[in-house]
């Protein structure tokens, strides 16, 4: 597991140092307009620029560079065709304010109102504002009789490093110690909407390093990857492919290999990752993949309880969660292998044994689990994800079958989800004991929920719009920050984010229509 060290959230800086004010950086100007450009309408076939340092070991995390994408670092912000103002921030009087040319996707800092002596810079962030190894980018000094100065144009991203990246001004008095930034803020390349701004947002918290998401989560990184794909169908932006393959790359071997492990949920939610990198991408051993997922799983389906898949392999528990998987993917890959009958078998079978324990309850909710003693619903927590996951199952179950009857059950489970005052409170849908902080697995749950309406939404010629664009508006409006980074509370209040957080966001905007 990689360990990052976190910057010190917060505005303003009481620094016991002056910073020494530097020269503007002006080489690329020099050069010439035409020494290190290259064009790229997003960054999914980059053309190789002057990229000076290539990521570190660990990303995020990219050694300070001179970045080259359409323009070099140091561009005349005189020259960005367009200028669009996000973020500022004050001090003493001075306003230390963003400029953003998304036509290059390079952006500058302005410090206006200032007095001779003041400085301004940027911080360059490439994993949403937690560390930044390039700091004071742009540093200039505002000059003798004047109020006023802006740093040259720096670059967003780093195109040929998979640099997701994010920029705050920053500046202080001439005659002060204290330091003072903005927000960090970014350009609309790859974020032209409200989904693909919230992807690129969650890319922000991929480590390139380890294939992985967050300081490395397992499972809600398959839900991460998950949303990241769904996202390139959905709004056709490719630029995040590569995640695929080098997620698959770094991990396949990780565990038990082939992305198992000792927990059946984990194993279930990356092998129905592998079936959508599949289907973006035809590549045979994400589906090779998958099976080898669901084979692992049924090796923990036993006749304790008449059947099931248990949740772990010391076989303590069975549940709602691994089970659902379990239909879903079988049933998933039945649809793509030509003549197969085992994988359907073995989803009808699954099926018939849940609705056999009565964990679908008479609520039409799923509470979490079997009692093993009654071998009959525990009564436990109706979770978001076991909503969602069962209605994602059932639907796939009718794609494969026919079978009317599952779609109507997964219709009466979703309009139960989406009416219920206990996990919809005024219609904005809530986990059961929603913490105040993005800090555990719970987060991803509503990710997972959401993503199960969204099909169930299709399937039902979208019978859900109108509960699905009520989440997303109010959740763009309560729950994001300035680089579309998402929090737990989607009817707010407003909380820092993290991966399983922001994959949540993004699969509910991906299913919103």
């Amino acid at each position: 597991m990689s360990i990052r060290l976190l910057a010190i959230p917060v505005l303003v800086l009481a620094a016991a140092v002056v910073f020494a004010p530097a020269t503007p950086a002006a080489a690329a100007d020099a050069a010439g307009p035409g020494s290190c450009e290259h064009t790229n309408p997003r960054h999914d076939a980059v053309t190789p620029g002057c990229e000076t340092t290539p990521p570190g070991p660990a990303h995020p995390g990219l050694a300070a560079a001179n970045i080259c994408n359409k323009y070099c670092d140091g561009r005349d912000a005189a020259l960005a065709p367009a200028d669009r103002i996000t973020v500022s921030a004050g001090l003493y009087g001075r306003r230390f304010t963003m400029h953003l040319n998304d036509t290059d996707a390079m952006a500058w800092a302005v410090l206006d109102t200032g007095q001779a002596g003041d400085e301004v810079w940027m911080d360059r962030s490439f994993d949403g504002g937690k560390t930044w190894v390039d700091s004071r980018i742009g540093d200039t000094t505002v000059p003798a009789g004047a109020r006023t100065t802006r740093t040259r144009q720096f670059n967003v991203d780093s195109w040929s490093a998979n640099g997701v990246g994010a920029l705050r001004a920053c500046g202080k008095a001439g005659d002060r110690p204290e330091v003072v930034c903005s927000a960090w803020t970014r350009s609309t390349w790859n974020a032209w909407d409200r989904r693909t701004a919230a992807t690129t947002a969650l890319m922000m918290q991929y480590n390139l390093g380890s294939g992985l998401f967050g300081n490395d989560g397992w499972w809600t990184s398959a839900n991460a990857l998950t949303a990241v794909i769904d996202n390139a169908r959905r709004s056709g932006m490719s630029s995040y492919r590569y995640a695929i393959a080098n997620t698959y790359d770094k991990q396949v071997n990780a565990r038990l290999g082939q992305f198992r492990n000792e927990y059946l949920d984990d194993t279930g939610w990356w092998a129905l990752a592998w079936v959508d990198a599949y289907d973006l991408t035809g590549d045979s051993r994400y589906l090779n993949t998958a099976r080898a997922g669901a084979d692992h799983m049924f090796s923990y389906w036993d006749t304790v309880c008449g059947g099931g898949v248990w949740w772990k392999t010391d076989r303590l528990h069975k549940n709602a969660i691994e089970n659902s998987l379990y239909i879903q993917l079988n049933a998933a890959l039945s649809k793509r292998i030509a003549g197969d009958t085992v994988y359907r078998g073995r989803a009808q079978a699954a099926w018939a044994w849940f609705q056999g324990t009565g964990m679908l309850n008479g609520q039409s909710l799923v509470n979490d689990g079997v009692n093993l003693s009654t071998c009959r619903n525990n009564g436990a927590v109706t979770w978001t994800y076991n909503q969602g996951v069962l209605i994602n199952a059932l639907v796939q179950l009718n794609k494969l079958t026919g079978d009317a009857a599952a779609l109507a059950t997964a219709r009466r489970i979703g309009d139960a989800l989406t009416a219920s005052t206990y996990l919809s409170p005024n219609g904005v849908l809530h986990e059961p004991n929603e913490p105040s902080a993005c800090a555990d697995d719970g987060a991803s749950f509503k990710g997972a929920a959401v993503r199960g309406l969204g099909v169930l939404n299709t399937s039902a010629g979208g019978a859900y719009n109108t509960y699905l664009q009520r989440n997303a508006d109010s959740a763009y409006t309560n729950d994001r920050d300035t680089i579309d980074a998402y929090g737990n509370h989607w009817a707010g209040p407003r909380t820092a984010t993290n991966h399983s957080c922001q994959h949540s966001a993004v699969d509910l905007l991906n299913a919103a229509p």
